[in-house]
């Protein structure tokens, strides 16, 4: 069976997907946030299902409200596939999705707890989950502002851990983004059980991050992240290589310090003239190193400029992209049109 995942990005969020990776160890898991974005992960799932081979398919969507053009549109598209069969389900807790979870029976609403105290409730019967119980209450104190509940504040500290690790972008390395946020919630699961349990975890948070950079020898988070990211793209370099004017550059979307691995990358690969990064926002940087003047390149595509070796501007024309395949060509259409 094909397990597919999709939830919000914040703690209560990433902590169904956490629930649920427990089960469907290779299921596929995907965040977003409201707005657009919703629909681009659904068709993201959706076109999954239809190049796959299973019949079998359990499409989980937690903490998204959908509205009810959303859902009538997902029930629709579900319905096209015939030949599958096709488990759909929603779990909830938010209010704004009353009128919606009316129509629609695969849409369990609950406002009195959390999204994953209610993916927990569902998947404990039976799944080996039961160690999960009291991290998931401090999830549910939190996340739904039970200031009184003695694990009130471990779930604030949680919160941070989830909020902060932004390291890998979720655009660009979707599987290692969640790897990093399931991995952050597993390395607090132990401090639960402890004698200030809050403040333990808040002392460790940049022990915990380490953590999972590190390969051999330790060093300052930001040196192990670059080469993590670095290790990345090496992988991906083939499907992230783009050209201008015969000079040949990797693309990046959203990825923090990427002056820093931009640098790094252009000397580690000697082949490659340029590295370029756009943020969500449209604004993008360029990184050179002494193969080719950058600035004559952001000033052609952007009016932008800077130096030879690092520069940058804002797109024009830009809409946010939540695909990396589609920045892609969006980029590759618009070097080819200033060459």
């Amino acid at each position: 069976m094909d397990f597919y995942h999709l939830s919000h990005t914040d703690l209560d969020g990433y902590t169904c997907q956490y629930i649920t990776k427990h089960i469907y160890h290779e299921g596929f898991f995907v965040n977003a946030n409201y707005g657009e974005e919703v629909t681009v992960r659904i068709d993201e799932i959706l076109h999954r299902i239809e190049r796959s081979m299973k019949e079998n398919v359990f499409f989980l969507i937690t903490d998204l409200n959908l509205s009810e053009d959303e859902a009538a549109y997902l029930d629709n598209e579900i319905k096209r596939f015939k030949e599958k069969n096709i488990k759909l389900l929603l779990l909830d807790h938010h209010a704004s999705g009353i009128e919606t979870a009316e129509k629609f029976d695969w849409y369990h609403l609950d406002v009195t707890k959390s999204a994953s105290k209610i993916t927990y409730d569902y998947f404990n019967n039976g799944n080996n989950i039961s160690h999960l119980e009291k991290f998931i209450d401090a999830v549910n104190a939190v996340d739904i502002w039970l200031q009184e509940d003695p694990l009130f504040e471990f779930g604030k500290v949680l919160m941070r851990l989830v909020d902060e690790a932004k390291e890998i972008n979720r655009f660009t390395f979707n599987s290692a983004h969640i790897r990093y946020k399931h991995t952050m919630l597993s390395k607090a699961l132990p401090y639960i059980e402890k004698e200030h349990n809050y403040i333990l975890l808040d002392d460790d948070i940049c022990k915990i991050k380490k953590s999972f950079f590190i390969k051999s020898s330790n060093d300052t988070l930001d040196n192990l992240v670059t080469n993590y990211i670095l290790d990345l793209i090496e992988a991906k370099k083939e499907e992230m290589t783009i050209y201008f004017q015969g000079n040949k550059g990797i693309l990046t979307y959203g990825i923090q310090n990427s002056s820093i691995v931009g640098n790094g990358f252009l000397r580690l690969n000697p082949d490659y003239h340029f590295f370029m990064n756009v943020s969500p926002r449209g604004t993008f940087s360029l990184r050179a190193d002494n193969k080719m003047d950058v600035s004559k390149m952001a000033e052609l595509i952007a009016g932008g400029g800077g130096h030879p070796n690092a520069s940058g501007g804002k797109l024009k024309e830009f809409k946010e992209f939540f695909i990396y395949d589609e920045l892609k060509s969006f980029i590759e259409a618009l070097l080819k049109d200033k060459e």
